[in-house]
């Protein structure tokens, strides 16, 4: 006979496999409820994650961190504003390897789908079933935070993501480029390894410009892109399709509870989302999964890992980081919203002072390595 379950992830997507590969680490019974929107298919997919060290550390205690081609190390970050105002991130300042890994999202799914093939104590499912506790790893649509009553306050910025790939005239040389422009936020995140000359771009885009953005050919699409880049990296040739998603800002009520006696948590994008432009939204949900072992872990044998004590630890320590975050990307991305006299002047007089201030940059930077 089966061991019952101790618990049931619902999501099986990073956040989901990766704590699911956690568990079964500490020879806990899993659930992965996996449906078909948790495998995109990867020839299609053109996301990437800015990656900081903690999510590396992470996902190589489970022995999935992807191979250097699909994990690009950032040298350094130029953020330019829209009246001069400049900022210079780099990792040789901060005395680390990188100030983030630039991760291609099929390359470590798949890493983490071919883990959990080799882990006899994780049952993927089509179906959830009954556990001790229930993790609730769905995105931001979740349908089982909606049937556990919890409210999910959301935000709309008034934006749209457009994501896509291109390769460049010029290599990226490891470095990420960031421009703030009219309210819009354009990043291009460098792929394909040391010596490529690929990246990623993520451009957040008033929502009455999508439609026209997305109807353009590809030619007319990179010509956009090497206006609104001032064509640092060349010319540009579009080598995927183009993705787009509303951006928001949302955080649930509660993270933890029970229902029907059964506990309860919520993780990742089911819990809470904050604007791309610090691309922290998967590194804040790996982090959920890092403190939530942390918890389940330090407790004593003879406390269940549905123990609500327990989970509310869990829950007010990644709240708390959580809203500094989202009150830190939030606050950029409405003071970069204001076109009226004198807001230019002030936000791009703010970028040169920042970039000067030295100790306060260090640890901006810090935080969000994950390095505290």
């Amino acid at each position: 006979m089966a061991r019952p379950l101790d618990v049931c992830i619902r999501g099986a997507g990073i956040v989901g496999r990766t704590l699911a590969l956690l568990l079964a680490g500490e020879r806990l019974r899993v659930g992965l409820v996996s449906a078909p929107a948790d495998h995109p298919d990867a020839s299609t997919d053109v996301r990437a994650y800015a990656l900081n060290a903690r999510s590396r550390a992470l996902l190589e205690s489970v022995r999935c961190w992807p191979d250097e081609m699909f994990a690009t190390p950032v040298l350094g970050m130029h953020v330019r504003g829209d009246d001069g105002g400049e900022v210079d991130f780099r990792a040789a300042d901060q005395g680390t390897p990188a100030l983030a890994w630039i991760v291609d999202v099929a390359a470590l799914q798949t890493r983490l789908i071919e883990a959990i093939r080799f882990q006899p104590l994780i049952d993927v499912l089509t179906e959830p079933k009954s556990a001790t506790l229930t993790v609730v790893c769905e995105g931001k649509a979740s349908r089982t935070r909606t049937e556990f009553g919890v409210e999910f306050d959301v935000t709309p910025y008034g934006q749209r993501a457009i994501a896509a790939r291109v390769t460049c005239e010029k290599p990226h040389q490891q470095l990420a480029h960031q421009w703030f422009s009219n309210g819009e936020i354009l990043a291009f995140l460098p792929l394909n390894g040391v010596a490529g000359n690929s990246m990623a771009l993520v451009w957040s885009v008033m929502e009455g410009r999508l439609a026209s953005l997305m109807a353009l050919s590809p030619e007319e699409f990179t010509q956009a892109l090497e206006l609104a880049s001032h064509g640092v990296m060349g010319g540009l040739t579009l080598t995927s399709e183009r993705a787009t998603w509303p951006l928001q800002l949302a955080r649930a009520n509660r993270w933890v509870g029970e229902t029907e006696g059964r506990s309860w948590a919520l993780a990742g994008d089911a819990a809470h989302t904050v604007h791309p432009l610090s691309g922290q939204g998967l590194n804040l949900g790996l982090a959920d999964v890092d403190k939530l072992m942390q918890v389940l872990k330090a407790r004593v044998y003879w406390r269940s890992v549905g123990d609500q004590r327990l989970l509310r630890q869990y829950e007010r320590a990644r709240k708390a980081d959580v809203m500094s975050v989202g009150f830190t990307t939030d606050g950029l991305q409405q003071l970069f919203a204001q076109s009226a006299v004198p807001w230019p002047t002030v936000r791009n007089w703010g970028m040169r002072g920042f970039d000067a201030s030295g100790v306060v940059k260090k640890w901006v930077a810090r935080q969000a390595m994950g390095l505290r």
